[in-house]
């Protein structure tokens, strides 16, 4: 990643500072950057840091980012002796005419092919106007944020013509057990159905995954065929791993045999879930509840995390490890999902919802109540929820659920309401 030589913490924004409300919403909607090499030559620290808190973002992954103090004289001098990057950044606080007569001493030694932004110091049209007619790809004026930098290096690099990226959701438990899969699988099935959307739901659990029993399918292919030969990977044969499991859903299954061992490089699922992004709108990823390079790997660059787990004291710990982890991880993003599932179990001693979500410091985005009968008959009939009882309450908050991942509806307040209100609902329906 990124090169840096001084402290950026004495701007005030470090590299793995979290990113405002603002620039979270400002990014939300921009696409990875490709496998490209970039290098920034900055003037103030204030921009250095700006530059390296956007190479730390999960968008920038592929991309090599190499940061030097000193403006265009700095990029001049270095470029005697070093071959241009794909993109060159630099920044200048040179006044306007003499900034066009440095650039052109820039553009000697640089590769025609390089494209290049400047970030100056000046809100003049004249010098915009020059610095295009010279084939700068960018002026950006001064102060600028890291969504800034990523808006203008999309911009260059990501083809605006090129087919929309589905939003991709990971899901996965804080322990084994506590009901991830089945609510991710619900969860798919719940967008397909409600917004004649398609969804590829990908099991990643190639040892003892259930998408093909919740989904009572049996395929002779699916993921195992795809991780195994990355070489054939495209969306034609994608296409041909994929099971249709409904009229808008399909699923990536995996094989569930332990006939050999499932150890992977933590990028093994990358081009799988890029190629899978393009093939349709959602995808939902089922993560097994590991910790490894390829499970990092993809909580890091999906598009939302789902955590769900029980309403227990070693699920409020692990939950806590995972959100912790991953704001680190995911310093642009917002914070992941939480669903308290299984609450409400005969007996049971339990954490309360508002206990188990204040010191995580995120409102669950549902308190689904344990019910055996309703879930049992779903898994043993290889069928989803809302096919064994459409109006159950369970199924209206997996719903819910599915507004909140797509965007059609924010999370409402549970303050008051609480793991007793729910149960009651269901034995009202009773």
């Amino acid at each position: 990643m990124s090169n840096l030589a001084y402290d950026a913490a004495s701007t005030g924004h470090g590299p793995g500072d979290p990113a405002s409300e603002t620039e979270v919403a400002a990014m939300a909607e921009l696409r990875p950057v490709p496998r490209i090499s970039i290098q920034a030559f900055c003037e103030t620290e204030a921009v250095a840091a700006s530059i390296e808190r956007a190479g730390n973002d999960r968008r920038m992954a592929k991309a090599h980012l190499k940061l030097h103090l000193g403006g265009i004289a700095t990029a001049v001098e270095f470029y005697q002796s070093a071959q241009t990057p794909n993109l060159i950044i630099v920044e200048s606080r040179e006044e306007p005419k003499q900034l066009i007569a440095t650039l052109a001493q820039l553009a000697e030694v640089c590769d025609p092919s390089s494209k290049v932004v400047v970030i100056g110091h000046y809100n003049d049209v004249w010098l915009y106007r020059e610095l295009i007619r010279f084939g700068i790809s960018e002026y950006v004026v001064a102060p600028i944020s890291m969504a800034d930098v990523l808006s203008v290096i999309s911009s260059i690099f990501v083809d605006p013509a090129a087919e929309p990226l589905g939003r991709s959701v990971a899901f996965i438990g804080a322990k084994g057990g506590v009901g991830s899969s089945t609510l991710a699988h619900n969860v798919g099935w719940a967008v397909s159905s409600l917004f004649s959307s398609e969804v590829v739901v990908a099991d990643l659990d190639l040892a003892f995954g259930t998408a093909n029993i919740n989904f009572d399918q049996d395929p002779a292919q699916g993921i195992a065929e795809a991780v195994f030969s990355p070489e054939r990977i495209d969306e034609v044969y994608l296409d041909r791993l994929l099971t249709q499991c409904a009229e808008r859903l399909s699923l990536l299954a995996a094989p569930s045999m332990l006939d050999r061992t499932y150890d992977f490089d933590a990028d093994a699922f990358a081009q799988i879930i890029d190629i899978a992004q393009r093939s349709a709108p959602f995808l939902v990823l089922d993560v097994p509840h590991v910790w490894s390079g390829w499970s990092k790997s993809v909580l890091m660059q999906a598009d939302d995390v789902v955590i769900t787990a029980t309403p227990e004291l070693a699920n409020l710990r692990n939950t806590k490890n995972l959100i912790d982890t991953l704001k680190k991880l995911r310093p642009n993003d917002g914070p992941p999902r939480l669903i308290i599932n299984q609450a409400g179990v005969p007996k049971r001693p339990e954490i309360s919802a508002e206990d188990f979500s204040e010191p995580l410091g995120i409102e669950p985005v549902a308190v689904i109540p344990f019910d055996a009968a309703l879930f049992g008959n779903a898994a043993n009939n290889g069928r989803m929820l809302g096919e064994t009882d459409a109006g159950h309450a369970v199924v209206r908050m997996v719903e819910e659920i599915a507004h909140v991942l797509t965007g059609r509806a924010e999370i409402k307040s549970r303050k008051k309401p609480g793991i007793s209100d729910l149960i009651a609902r269901l034995k009202l329906r009773k």
